[in-house]
């Protein structure tokens, strides 16, 4: 330990003595920054942070601290910008039946589950979200929360209901269809009124291609971009067509890979970057397939407190019970054979030159916001041989890049808002450390320190 690290460090006992408030500043002390950029980390870093900005960067060395902030020391730590996840469902937390959930729990989705999920998001280190599916007025109203400083949460970025060719029976509260061109830019006009931030497209193999077009053209008249579901080759030749920005998950049969028309219409697409409007995005959401066979047959992540977070007691058993014999949901039958395909094509899209960023359809069956994303990072890194680096700006700086705030948030830069996290170890080399978040700090409030929940930044108001 340097000297001037030390001296900073010492710092703090004295400011403890003098009563100084946290108000007048913060400057996290000591760590391997990982700064979003792709940049060699820098060693001993210091970060200061006022007003919830991130106010300057650099080292023990080179950047003096300001008399009056309060010291937090990240010795031996990896700290890097808050994580994002851009496939969450807040309405959903893991119970295996949603034609039940979508009923039993639709008067509680703004008052208990969707704050439930974003609390337990924001304490597994997530700080941006985007939330692909539900009711818009809850959808809405818990983003408002969050943002009012009412309740604590990751920011969210609210696409409302699915659009799709016709919604499924029972599911019209979050799903709407489209019957015919003037509708399909009737009901984005309608949510780009009410509020969204992105449009979630499913199906658009079964519209028409002039309705399918008209979402599209719609959204971008409205400054809103499209994402749209892969599942069938049909979906993907779709939505390049009619130009969707971005492209979720990997398929739900078991085809060993993408077929080479696609492939070729997708590096023809990917050739285009900035006259298209930018990149095309990917988010291949694959750790809830590639885990399935492990949680199944040794389920012990399943009986982890963390998801319990903001869930009445009836809830948790209610979910429990839905869950207490994963070989039968009849959700993942399917997986296993999935499952081998899933390295391929990942790998495919990589080399299509996709931008891939992570998410995690968190809240589907099992899968729980307070253990979805970290698993995601995992997977990318150990089984699809994506590097440590290029991992974590997928959930960092691409996704504010995708969302058009990269100069607000998504990397530690000075003039950003001040999401951070931090954990023990090396993240570069063991990405799995981030199971265990040891410190969160969003807008420059700490939420979670020394690896628990700071309860007085985590009251609802």
């Amino acid at each position: 330990m340097k000297k001037t690290l030390l001296s900073a460090l010492m710092s703090i006992a004295a400011f403890a003595c003098t009563g100084v408030s946290a108000d007048g500043g913060k400057a996290l002390v000591g760590g391997t920054l990982i700064n979003g950029l792709g940049s060699t980390p820098i060693q001993n870093s210091v970060i200061l942070v006022k007003d919830g900005q991130i106010e300057r960067v650099g080292t023990v060395d080179s950047l003096q601290i300001p008399e009056g902030y309060e010291v937090i020391s990240t010795e031996a730590m990896s700290v890097m910008p808050g994580l994002w996840d851009m496939h969450v469902h807040l309405m959903i937390n893991g119970h295996s039946d949603y034609n039940y959930w979508d009923v039993a729990y639709a008067d509680k989705l703004a008052s208990e589950i969707m704050p439930a999920s974003a609390v337990q998001l924001l304490l597994a280190g997530v700080t941006t979200a985007r939330d692909l599916g539900a009711p818009l007025e809850e959808s809405l109203k818990v983003r408002d929360r969050i943002n009012a400083g009412e309740i604590p949460g990751p920011r969210m970025f609210m696409s409302g209901p699915f659009i799709q060719h016709k919604a499924y029976p029972g599911t019209e509260a979050f799903r709407w269809g489209v019957d015919g061109e003037r509708d399909a830019r009737a009901k984005i006009r309608a949510l780009a009124e009410a509020g969204v931030d992105v449009i979630k497209l499913i199906d658009q193999d079964e519209m028409t291609f002039e309705e399918a077009f008209a979402v599209v053209d719609e959204a971008h008249k409205h400054g809103l971009k499209v994402v749209a579901h892969s599942h069938r080759p049909a979906e993907i030749r779709r939505g390049l067509e009619i130009g969707v920005d971005n492209f979720e998950h990997t398929g739900l049969a078991a085809a060993p890979e993408y077929p080479p028309d696609i492939m070729q219409m997708l590096k023809e697409r990917t050739a285009t970057g900035r006259v298209r409007g930018g990149p095309l995005y990917w988010t291949p959401t694959v750790e809830g397939l590639w885990n399935y066979e492990e949680t199944r047959d040794l389920p012990e992540m399943l009986d982890s407190n963390c998801w319990y977070r903001g869930l009445e007691d009836s809830t948790i058993a209610d979910i429990k019970n839905s869950i207490s014999e994963p070989s039968e949901l009849l959700y993942f039958q399917l997986t296993p054979k999935r499952k081998p395909t899933l390295k391929r094509k990942v790998t495919q899209l990589r080399e299509a030159g996709v931008v891939l960023l992570v998410g995690t359809d968190s809240g589907i069956p099992m899968k729980f916001h307070c253990q979805s994303t970290w698993n995601e990072l995992d997977v990318w890194v150990r089984i699809m041989d994506i590097p440590a680096m290029e991992t974590i700006q997928s959930a960092t700086y691409w996704p504010s890049k995708f969302m058009g705030v990269e100069n607000d948030w998504g990397t530690i830069v000075a003039g950003r808002h001040a999401d951070i996290i931090a954990v023990k170890g090396d993240v570069l080399k063991y990405i799995n450390l981030l199971q265990n978040v040891d410190f969160v700090m969003k807008g420059g409030v700490v939420y979670k320190h020394d690896g628990q929940p700071v309860e007085e930044n985590l009251q609802v108001h």
